[in-house]
């Protein structure tokens, strides 16, 4: 049903009033990020205003607010004036032009692409998250994403959740590579069920890898600590590059999984028969663990419980019985 307001109520609609524009500005300088509990009250109507509009995006892990580029704020405004009416496309190549000053303000903050070619470094965690906002802002095309480590941040998915669903909304492209331990935790397989929803595809590499994510092919964001405290934008493009191809040939070598099927319960053994399977094949205790992303002190304790199970007392009896048992298997 067309919308019955006037082109001009539309166009009035969309934009910021006074009131927001300065609140926006005024972000822009204090670095285009600001928490909710430092937003004087005066301002909370202007806050909820540049939300509505779409120029701040609510992060959820710490209560603040991240500036948006005006121009993504004009492309979808202009997309939705002129698939709702041609009468309107007068008003959408307006958009720019009203749009000019926050614009403006947006480019005279410090910003990424003022920097020089190369490796910038974060330290900060709450910027770092600001800037991977900003990447996906800008992101067009495609992101390619490797998240080692099993199980997912349980406080990070609902922020990462929003970015995926409005860049792939976009009609953007998503890979993502898990460990296999990914699969075992709920909340990281219902995020994946969602993502393979909304158009993503997530696979799991059973070798290790490292954590990095490549937005268009022109910018890469890796850990600069081992504990992934601080982090290096990379935009060198040979750089950038390399890590492309790193990333395409360990997608090569990844695994599909059904996160649907997963997610209610009936695509994947219990962790301890995988344990079995990959000791009835001569592997390590080591080498378990790492193919399913577990600590070798968690592959101990699945592997106590087998012998239990097969009343083994070494693990060569173990390993013993359990080949004799696959075997017996596959000849009934």
């Amino acid at each position: 049903m067309a919308d019955p307001r006037s082109p001009s109520e539309l166009l009035a609609a969309a934009l910021p009033d006074a009131a927001a524009r300065e609140l926006y500005c005024a972000i822009l300088r204090e670095g285009g990020r600001i928490r909710a509990a430092e937003v004087a009250p005066g301002d909370t109507a202007a806050l909820r205003r540049l939300v509505e509009v779409g120029l701040l995006v609510h992060q959820l892990m710490d209560a603040s607010y991240s500036a948006v580029d005006p121009r993504s704020v004009t492309e979808r405004i202009g997309a939705g004036i002129r698939l709702a009416s041609a009468r309107l496309l007068v008003e959408a190549e307006q958009l720019p032009g009203l749009m000019d000053d926050l614009t403006q303000a947006y480019d005279a903050t410090a910003r990424r692409t003022d920097a020089p070619s190369g490796v910038r470094y974060l330290t900060d965690m709450a910027q770092i998250r600001h800037e991977i906002e900003l990447l996906s802002q800008t992101c067009r095309t495609e992101g390619l994403t490797a998240q080692p480590g099993g199980a997912r941040p349980a406080e990070l998915l609902p922020d990462s959740l929003d970015r995926s669903r409005r860049y792939l909304e976009r009609g953007g492209t998503m890979r993502t590579l898990y460990e296999p331990a990914a699969r075992l935790d709920r909340l990281t397989v219902e995020f994946a069920v969602e993502l393979t929803r909304l158009g993503g595809v997530t696979r799991v590499l059973a070798a290790p890898f490292k954590r990095m994510l490549i937005f268009d092919r022109t910018v890469a964001v890796i850990p600069a600590a081992p504990d992934n405290s601080s982090a290096a934008i990379v935009e060198d493009p040979a750089t950038v590059a390399f890590l492309v191809d790193v990333f395409e040939q360990q997608w090569q070598q990844a695994e599909g999984v059904n996160w649907s099927a997963l997610a209610a319960g009936s695509a994947e053994p219990a962790v301890h028969e995988q344990v079995g399977r990959l000791l009835a094949q001569g592997l390590t205790q080591r080498a378990i663990g790492s193919r399913l992303g577990l600590s070798e002190r968690t592959v101990a304790g699945h592997i106590a419980r087998l012998r239990e199970l097969y009343d083994a007392e070494t693990l060569f009896q173990l390993g013993w019985q359990m080949r004799g048992a696959r075997t017996g298997e596959s000849d009934a």
